[in-house]
Parts: C-alpha cells; sequence; structure tokens
C-alpha cells in the first residue's frame, strides 16, 4: 500500500514537471510583449540584424527575456509561421538557446527567448566586453566545441533537419556560465528572402551562399570556419590591410598558415596564455571548413571530432594541400573589399 501511494507520488510529480516544462512554451499577447520591453524601447534594444531587433524584457514573475521582433512583411500567413516556429520551439539541446515562445498578430511577428547575462561572442571578442578579457583559451576551447556540437545536431539529429543560414559572432550567446547558446537556428524560413545578405554577414558567407541566395549544411560550416578563425586570431571576419581595403579573415590567414607563422595569427590578447596544440588545431580546423571548394569541407560531425582532438585527423589536416607552400607564388586575395564596407560590420545580435 505505501509502495503504492509512492508510486502514485512519484507519478503525479512527473506529470507536474512535465506540466511546468510545457509551460515554458507560450504564445504570448502583443500586448505582453510591449509591457515587458517598454513598448519596444530603444533603451532596451540589444542590437540589430538580418532578421530583425532584438529587445530586452521583463515579464510580469521578473523573469528576463529576448524579444526578437522580425522584420515585417516576412511573406509568411500567421498558420505558416506557426508551424516553422512550433518546429524551432521543439529543439532541444545544451548548446543550442531554447525558444519560450512567440507573438503573431497582425503583421507582428515576434520569437521569444531567454535572456542571456553574458550577451554574446561578439561582445566579447570585439565588443563592449572586449576590454575586460574575459574569453581566456579554456572558455575559447569549451565554446568552439560546444556551439559545434549545437550546429552539428541541428544538421545531424534533429527533426526535421535544420541549416541555421546566419551563424557569426553575435548568434552565439553565452549564458552565465560562458557556455555556448547558438542562436536564430532556421530563421531564415521566418524572414524574407535575402534579408541574410544585410550588413553583419560579411565575410561570413560562403561564396556560393552569396551568390545563390542559398543556404545549406555546407554553407553553415564554412560560417563556421569564420567563427572558429575569430577564436584563434581575435580578428573581425574582414581584416584591415591596408587604409582603404580589406581582406576576408580566410585570405589573410590562409598565407600566414602556409609559412607556419603562428605568432602573426594568434590573438595578442591571449598574451601567450594558450596551448599550441589546441590552438593550432581551432586554426586549421577553421580554414578547412572554409575552403572554396564545397567538397574539401568536412560535416559539423567531423567538425566536433576535429575540434575534441583527434590527432591523427588533425595531423593529416595540417598536411592538406591548402596548407602547403607554393614557392614562386603569392597567395592572392579572392575577396578584397573597400574599407568603408569593412566599418559597417557592427555589433549585431
Amino acid at each position: 500500500m505505501a509502495l503504492c501511494s509512492m508510486f502514485c507520488c512519484v507519478k503525479s510529480s512527473n506529470r507536474k514537471n512535465q506540466r511546468i516544462k510545457e509551460s515554458t512554451w507560450r504564445i504570448f499577447s502583443l500586448r505582453e510583449l510591449q509591457v515587458a520591453t517598454n513598448n519596444f524601447n530603444y533603451d532596451n534594444k540589444l542590437g540589430e540584424g538580418g532578421f530583425g531587433s532584438v529587445y530586452w524584457g521583463q515579464l510580469w514573475d521578473a523573469s528576463q527575456i529576448a524579444v526578437k521582433r522580425l522584420k515585417s512583411g516576412s511573406g509568411k500567413a500567421e498558420t505558416e509561421f506557426y508551424v516553422e516556429v512550433e518546429i524551432l520551439g521543439r529543439v532541444r539541446h545544451k548548446n543550442l538557446l531554447s525558444l519560450r515562445g512567440y507573438s503573431s498578430q497582425g503583421q507582428e511577428r515576434i520569437v521569444v527567448s531567454d535572456y542571456m547575462t553574458n550577451l554574446s561572442l561578439l561582445s566579447h571578442l570585439h565588443g563592449q566586453h572586449s576590454a575586460e578579457f574575459l574569453l581566456d583559451w579554456n572558455r575559447r576551447m569549451d565554446l568552439a566545441i560546444g556551439a559545434a556540437e549545437g550546429i552539428a545536431y541541428l544538421h545531424h539529429f534533429a527533426t526535421p533537419r535544420i541549416i541555421h543560414g546566419n551563424i557569426k559572432a553575435s548568434n552565439v550567446l553565452l549564458d552565465e556560465d560562458f557556455k555556448a547558446k547558438v542562436s536564430e537556428f532556421g530563421f531564415i524560413k521566418l524572414v524574407p528572402e535575402g534579408a541574410i545578405s544585410a550588413k553583419g554577414a560579411r565575410g561570413y558567407l560562403a561564396p556560393e551562399y552569396a551568390s545563390s541566395g542559398k543556404a545549406s549544411a555546407a554553407s553553415d560550416v564554412y560560417s563556421f570556419g569564420v567563427l572558429l578563425l575569430e577564436l584563434a586570431t581575435g580578428k573581425r571576419p574582414l581584416v584591415k590591410s591596408s587604409s582603404t581595403c580589406a581582406l576576408t579573415i580566410i585570405d589573410w590567414a590562409v598565407p600566414l598558415a602556409r609559412e607556419r607563422k603562428f605568432s602573426e595569427l594568434v590573438d595578442p590578447d591571449l598574451d601567450g596564455k594558450y596551448l599550441e596544440e589546441e590552438w593550432r588545431r581551432v586554426l586549421f580546423v577553421g580554414l578547412i571548413c572554409a575552403h572554396s571548394q564545397i567538397e574539401k569541407r568536412p560535416t559539423m560531425l567531423e567538425v566536433v571530432e576535429l575540434l575534441k582532438g583527434d590527432k591523427e585527423k588533425v595531423a593529416a589536416l595540417e598536411n592538406d594541400e591548402m596548407f602547403k607552400s607554393i614557392p614562386g607564388t603569392e597567395e592572392a586575395s579572392k575577396y578584397v573589399v573597400s574599407e568603408k564596407v569593412a566599418k559597417q560590420e557592427s555589433v549585431n545580435v
């Protein structure tokens, strides 16, 4: 009898926990989000990107939220938006930012998630928190592997499979323990076609994605490669090469990697406090991810394997044709952009 009572108690507790878990995903009213963000006040604005603007908000229970107000004219009917966002809402992984719900009233299309107190990787590498130097090498390595595992889950295990389409430093958020939370996955289905080419994505887009506008698993891998190079070098996706021009971080890094001039590549902010074997691993994996030939890029599952230290594969990677010096020739930049364009890179969320 006592056993039966205990069993019933456990079942009741499990049902309660299940209800609590389910209640975290819900439909928000537009009015509720207006109140939470002080009517989308500019002072609450965290950033702006290709998909729209993000605002900090606080609900009636004092919980903090991030409110993504998607660009108007998405072309998504309410039912279609509901179906797409429900799919994204079911995705759960320790390195993916879970959605809390959405709002769809009139022309408004809004997605709600938890607010990350440590903001984004971008803010710590190049933005408001960069001077504090909170990203030591151990944290960077952990972030690289965590973000890779999150994206690998989207590509290989989510149902249906999900292409991120907008991987960049501002979309890798950091929780209170500085663990990676990849955000905005799958949002390319929620916004107008071509929105991803807006400012903030320059330097991250794979050549074939930039020309066709079609995202793929391979273009995600390319963008992630750029992200790894940022972690290793501390440079932005576009690197100033003269007073008037800039190179992509890939075109800047490949010649130096070929000549093994690692001291010119490593982020000086690390102040020599890093494991060279791990640093080289991140560098070379980043470069092979951003290979101009699609078929040469690894899958995200292979990226995770490489980052975790498969020594045999990493050694083979360092000896890849891409990293062999070509006597008597110089690496020509494939993507030279004006300094004016480089300056348009801004802190986006």
